[in-house]
Formats: C-alpha cells, sequence, structure tokens
C-alpha cells in the first residue's frame, strides 16, 4: 500500500490533539507479501545480510525467503526439535528456540543453522537452556547469544481466601523464569540468570499472580554490557549485567492514569468508538523491547501491550468489583484492583524509560486514536487491552531514529511510525496500512543496497509482507532535481521556439 508522500502528509492536521511530524521517510511501499504453508505461522523474522534472506519461524519450522522478492527459498521443518518459539541471526549463524513439545516445562533448547547451507551448523549445534525458550537475541558484536526462558507453568497457583484484591499461591509445577548466557565461542551456556534474592524497586511490581517471573524479550544496549528483559506479566523491566551475568533488579513499571489528560481510552465494546478519561489505572506490562541510544545514553523502548494468565485466573470483569457506567466492562487485573481502584492490563501505548526503568515519554492515546481515524480500530477489542502494542523495531535513517510498533488487534495489520530521536521530543509520523494482513507479531527492519525495509510478520493471516521505505531525498538531491527540471523546461522552451 502506497501512503502519500510527507509533503501530503503535512497536509492533513491535527486528529484530536496529535499531529504529523516531518518525517525522513518519503513514503511507505509493499514490495511484497509471502502467505505461509505447511504449518509454518508468520511470527517472527530475521534478516541475513551475508545470504539476502529473510527467516520467517512458526510452531512448526522456518521459512526462508529471498528478502528482495519473498520468493520461498527453502522451509526448514523443526518439528523433530520441538516448537520454534523465535529466531535470531548473526555472523552466518541462526538460533532457533526451540520448546519442548513433550512437556513445555522441561528444559528448551537451542538449534544453530548454517545460514548459507541452511542446514544445522557444523560442530556444536543444539544447546540445552531453560523451560519454553520465548525469545533469542545476540548481542551486538555476536560473541553472545541471549534466550528468554519464560518458563509458563503447567498449572497456575490456586486463590487463597477470597479477599480484593485477590492473592494466589505458588504453582504446583512451575519451573524458574531465567536468560540463558551463551558463549558463542564454545557454544555452551555459560551462565543461567535467575530472580531468586535480586532486588526489586519501582511500583506496581504483580508478585501474587500465581507464577514465578517470566521473561519475555531481550533487548541488549550498543556497548553489550547490559540488557533489559521484560516480565510482562509482571508488569516488570529486568536488568541483567553481561559483566557478572547476573540480574541487578527488577523494576515495577507502575500503572498509567486513563484519568489524564491525553490518557484517553474506549472501555466499552458497544460498537461506537468514543475516547474518553475515565477512573481506572494501566499496567504496563509491556512485550516486546528495543534500545537505542540519544545524547550519549541508552533508552529502553517498550510496547505496553498488557498480558494476563493463560487461564485468565487474574482477571475479572470492572462490574464484578462494583464498576458501571463506561468502566462496567473493562477487564481489569484481580490481583490489583478493588472497588473503585481499578487497573487494567496494558497501556494502550509505547513508551521510552531510562536503563533504571523510570519513564521518559509514553504516547498517551495516539495508538487508539490513531486507528480509529484511520477506520481500522476493533471495537471488540475495547474493553481488553485496545489496539495491543506488540512489536518494536528500531532503525535510523540520515541520523534520525524511527520507532516502528506493531499493532496486534487492528481490523488490518498497522505499524504506527514515530521519530524518536530525542526521547524527550517523541514525534508521531504515521502509521502503516498493509492492506490484507492481519496481526502484526514480529517486525523486522534491514537495509540493502541502501534503500531501507521493514518485514512484517503477521500471525493471523499468516503472512509476512515486506515493505520499501523511501527516504527523504537530500537538500542536495532536490537542487539537483529542481535543476534538471528547469534544463528539461529550458529545453522545451527552445523547441517551441
Amino acid at each position: 500500500m502506497k501512503l502519500a508522500p510527507i509533503a501530503a502528509a503535512l497536509a492533513s492536521l491535527a486528529f484530536a490533539g496529535i499531529t504529523h511530524a516531518a518525517s525522513p521517510i518519503d513514503g511507505f511501499q509493499k514490495a511484497w507479501t509471502h502467505t505461509h504453508t505447511g504449518g509454518v505461522t508468520a511470527e517472527i523474522s530475521a534478516f541475513d545480510a551475508a545470504t539476502g534472506t529473510l527467516w520467517v519461524a512458526g510452531v512448526v519450522g522456518v521459512d526462508v525467503l529471498n528478502a528482495t522478492t519473498g520468493a520461498l527459498v527453502q522451509q526448514i521443518d523443526t518439528r523433530a526439535f520441538g516448537a520454534i518459539n523465535s529466531v535470531a541471526i548473526r555472523n552466518g549463524l541462526a538460533a532457533f528456540a526451540m520448546e519442548s513439545t513433550v512437556d513445555r516445562t522441561a528444559p528448551g533448547e537451542v538449534l544453530l543453522f548454517d545460514t548459507t547451507t541452511r542446514s544445522l551448523a557444523a560442530g556444536t549445534n543444539r544447546i540445552t537452556v531453560g523451560a519454553l525458550p520465548d525469545m533469542v537475541t545476540f548481542t551486538p558484536d555476536g560473541s553472545r547469544l541471549l534466550v528468554a526462558n519464560e518458563a509458563t507453568p503447567s498449572t497456575y497457583g490456586a486463590r487463597i481466601g477470597t479477599s480484593v484484591p485477590r492473592v494466589f499461591g505458588s504453582a504446583a509445577s512451575d519451573p524458574a523464569g531465567s536468560v540463558s548466557i551463551i558463549d558463542m565461542g564454545s557454544r555452551s551456556v555459560i551462565a543461567t540468570a535467575g530472580f531468586a534474592g535480586v532486588a526489586q524497586t519501582g511500583s506496581h511490581l504483580r508478585l501474587n499472580t500465581g507464577m514465578d517471573f517470566e521473561p519475555e524479550y531481550i533487548a541488549v544496549n550498543a556497548a553489550g554490557t547490559k540488557a533489559f528483559v521484560s516480565v510482562q506479566e509482571a508488569n516488570g523491566l529486568a536488568v541483567l549485567d553481561l559483566g557478572t551475568n547476573q540480574f541487578e533488579k527488577v523494576v515495577g513499571l507502575g500503572a498509567k492514569d486513563f484519568n489524564a489528560p491525553g490518557n484517553e481510552i474506549d472501555s466499552l465494546n458497544n460498537s461506537t468508538v468514543s475516547f474518553a478519561n475515565v477512573a481506572a489505572k494501566g499496567l504496563y506490562m509491556p512485550d516486546a523491547v528495543a534500545t537505542y541510544q540519544a545524547g550519549g545514553r541508552t533508552f529502553v523502548v517498550m510496547a505496553n501491550e498488557g498480558d494476563f494468565r493463560e487461564d485468565n485466573g487474574d482477571r475479572s470483569a470492572a462490574s464484578g468489583l462494583g464498576a458501571t457506567g463506561l468502566l462496567a466492562n473493562l477487564r481489569v487485573s484481580n490481583t490489583e484492583s478493588s472497588a473503585g481502584n481499578l487497573f487494567a492490563a496494558g497501556a494502550r501505548s509505547f513508551s521510552i524509560r531510562d536503563t533504571d526503568g523510570n519513564l521518559v515519554y509514553d504516547s498517551g492515546s495516539i495508538l487508539d486514536r490513531e486507528a480509529a481515524r484511520l477506520g481500522i480500530y476493533d471495537d471488540d477489542r475495547s474493553r481488553d487491552k485496545g489496539v495491543e502494542p506488540e512489536g518494536v523495531e528500531i532503525l535510523s535513517v540520515d541520523g534520525r531514529t524511527l520507532a516502528f510498533i506493531g499493532l496486534e488487534r487492528t481490523t488490518t495489520a498497522a505499524v504506527a511510525v514515530f521519530d524518536v530521536t530525542d526521547p524527550n521530543a517523541v514525534n508521531y509520523l504515521d502509521m502503516i496500512v498493509t492492506d490484507g494482513d492481519v496481526a502484526p507479531e514480529g517486525l523486522e527492519a534491514f537495509t540493502v543496497g541502501g534503500r531501507h525495509f521493514l518485514a512484517i510478520s503477521n500471525e493471523v493471516s499468516n503472512t509476512t509482507s515486506v515493505y520499501n521505505l523511501a527516504a527523504v531525498p537530500e537538500p542536495s538531491t532536490w537542487a539537483m532535481l529542481g535543476a534538471g527540471l528547469g534544463l528539461l523546461g529550458f529545453a522545451a522552451r527552445r523547441r517551441r521556439a
């Protein structure tokens, strides 16, 4: 789908206080779409510059695609090893996060594939890690591979008593969540960072939910010295020191006030989209996270999706806590909420925080409102988490830093684009609405031949689409173009004469 060039976009003024800033990207053109078959689902993708391929992982295997055309190069069946949850690529090696299909509470493993031969790498190629490895990422220099072992329990802890907010006991079978640190030189686990005894700071860290901390996503700073791990259901961010290979702290991320100006939500799925301030708060509960540098400092970008236990035992309708009117149908966390004091899952936004977890920026109601303006807001999700920001990708274009935020619950797949170059002066730029796709799960930005691209893996439509991000020409280019047009005009005048 081709969006209007930025000059035309600027002609569209603010919608409900939302302004469109100038962008280093001149437009978004869909280059190709691949529909996955054979059981492979479109979840997480990784780009390999050496072979010009895009590797898309999901459940039963990996589709290796030509990054330029979208043509299938090879389908890799991983069912013999388990269920694949994630893929990352560095230095000619693709790392697969494999969950045990026999018992998800059992240890999982990482598989290493050669990206040239698209087969298991020579030497050590299977590494045992923690239970339910859900995400893998390399450090910037490729010397280490970090694995988020989510370790979801098979049965959650039962409720204790009848008090409100609710309290749940420990789960009977709940392996400890952790991060496996793999040295790529020896291809071995050199440390497993766990949460026992780790300091806890911040506020609204969820501790009585009937499960342990469950690492969801990992982002590493540019120096490769620290990693930032989202523990989504706990509403926390864990800081991992890669010098000591231990967690420094887990930061409770607090709550967002939906009654504050700019934080309006639509809390009723009643076929009418209407945003209002309400007397409730949202727990940030980020899914994907990413890091970038600004002014010599590291900042963490978070997609504040929100999530409950798989059995929804920690979820209730606000009406059960006496809420009426706009709040009656709102789904809230019953481990925090009580009558007149409601906490929903997710902040319906993306945030930027410093390395201590302090909030620097939050997008307020921009994501939901823009989806509504574009006619892709799904009102059936209003009582839940709105558009559910899920994925995050960072791309540098001509000295500007762009953040792409994937929205999982719009009627048509959408990715919001923000300029986050200055975390204290963030600008909303545009929204890519990708027709034919539904439910973006993973985002991957890459550059080929000086051209920038964004791959969007869509779980529900089971498609991967790649967009060409056309950069705004440099001023010198405009001058040359203008001079060329002037010469053409002069030649035309001479011919007419």
